[in-house]
């Protein structure tokens, strides 16, 4: 089977995660490019948790490939990488 993969771009925030949800039409992928992510905030971060735990129920993860800077960061401080799938190791101090 391929893997599936989409794409969220533009802003990652508390006025635009239902949008962005929207986007994905349902379907839990196997891959989210977040390459094109220009700003996030901590309802984009929740947004990608919910989206591990729908995965995780179903016996999957999800890959969320090319995560911003300011994503890694927010998500290191919030002690969620791991969740993520995020090598903290890789993490700017």
């Amino acid at each position: 089977m391929a893997d599936t993969v989409a794409r969220l771009d533009g802003e990652l925030t508390m006025e635009t995660v239902s949008g962005q949800l929207a986007s994905l039409g349902g379907a839990l992928p196997e891959q989210i490019d977040l390459s094109d992510i220009e700003r996030v905030d901590s309802a984009g971060l929740s947004l990608l948790l919910e989206l591990q735990a729908r995965a995780a129920a179903s016996g999957r993860t999800i890959d969320f490939r090319f995560p911003p800077t300011s994503l890694k960061v927010l998500a290191r401080l919030s002690q969620v990488e791991e969740l993520l799938g995020w090598d903290h190791s890789d993490q700017p101090s």
